[in-house]
């Protein structure tokens, strides 16, 4: 399933929702253009919302820590959010789960970020 996103900046968050499966083809470099958009417009809060997203590849993986190498570079964080369970369970095989910051869903993530 091919890979769209939306994205919306509020204050010094950015959110990013992205459906379909991640896979790191032509649009995993885009994603890591939106992280770098954000880092200069000084955003310090950057949310992924994984909720529509069924499937992550090692490419897809490698640039979730792309992003988040970038973000933590800069003085910021990335939070993921709303894991479907196959998410859950390959964040927790690769160990993901201490690296980043989950959270079981936006309004959670909102909340803890106010």
């Amino acid at each position: 399933m091919k890979l769209t996103y939306q994205s919306e900046e509020k204050e010094t968050t950015h959110f990013l929702f992205i459906q379909g499966d991640l896979i790191g083809d032509d649009v995993g470099p885009k994603l890591v253009e939106i992280v770098t958009n954000a880092v200069n417009d000084k955003i310090k809060n950057f949310v992924i919302d994984l909720k529509e997203v069924r499937y992550i590849s090692s490419s897809g993986i490698g640039v979730l820590i792309t992003m988040l190498t970038k973000m933590r570079n800069s003085g910021g964080e990335v939070y993921l959010t709303s894991p479907s369970e196959h998410v859950k369970k390959l964040l927790i095989i690769t160990k993901l789960n201490n690296i980043f910051t989950v959270f079981d869903s936006l309004d959670e993530a909102k909340e803890s970020l106010k």
